[in-house]
């Protein structure tokens, strides 16, 4: 069946997750990852999207982003996507699709949720048991929002900016955050919204966002699906 249009509306955060084809690697090394980021950074920057998190995995990965027009979230992840893959099939001398289809994305709350999901991607390879601390993993935006070091794919959304004044502060402000004992209370809603691509976020949030784009937004309850629609979120079939 054809599919319908990504639920979007630019100046809000997406988190996007790209994943790869039957599971499989997305990254063979060091060298591999690298290549990834700098495309990723010339894609962004061209088409107009900031970045405010990520984290690369084996076969997958996890971004949190905001585009500045309509298109341009779809527009840099076409680019970074076509670039990668050419490079990486012309590197380890293959051929064929990388991606497992679309790239996922969905709506986050710039109020009550935001911050959730920047913990939630670099908490990512802790979940997986890859690392002990967030801070283990080198391939992810943590030790740019922890102050750590600097990031130049970063550009630090306002409500992370809101933390505090200075970047020591945030960065103890946020570190406090992301080791919280209640941190994974929140994983399997980011992930169940994620995998349907529905919207994250409060029922004012929502209500602003079915009003503005004249469409339902919510996720749909479990149950007898409709006749139209995949089960996921009311609106999009993806």
């Amino acid at each position: 069946m054809p599919r319908t249009a990504r639920l979007l509306l630019p100046g809000l955060p997406f988190h996007v997750v790209q994943r790869g084809v039957n599971k499989g690697a997305i990254f063979v090394d060091d060298t591999d990852r690298e290549h990834f980021l700098r495309v990723l950074h010339k894609a962004f920057v061209k088409h107009g999207v900031a970045l405010h998190a990520y984290v690369l995995m084996g076969n997958h990965v996890h971004l949190l982003a905001t585009p500045e027009s309509a298109g341009s979230l779809a527009s840099s992840m076409r680019s970074l996507g076509n670039s990668y893959v050419q490079a990486f099939n012309r590197r380890h001398a293959r051929s064929g699709p990388l991606w497992q289809g679309r790239f996922h994305s969905s709506m986050v709350d710039n109020e009550g949720y935001l911050l959730s999901v920047y913990r939630y991607i670099e908490l990512n390879p802790v979940r997986a048991g890859l690392v002990h601390a967030a801070e283990d993993h080198r391939w992810s935006s943590v030790h740019g929002n922890l102050g750590l070091q600097r990031d130049p794919l970063l550009d630090p959304h306002p409500g992370f900016l809101a933390l505090g004044c200075t970047v020591r502060q945030r960065a103890e402000r946020y570190g406090s955050f992301l080791r919280e004992r209640t941190a994974q209370a929140d994983t399997a809603g980011i992930r169940e919204h994620e995998r349907k691509q529905c919207p994250l976020g409060g029922r004012r949030f929502l209500g602003m966002l079915q009003e503005t784009l004249g469409r339902p937004v919510q996720m749909r309850r479990q149950g007898r699906p409709r006749k139209a629609g995949n089960g996921g979120c009311d609106g999009q079939v993806d």
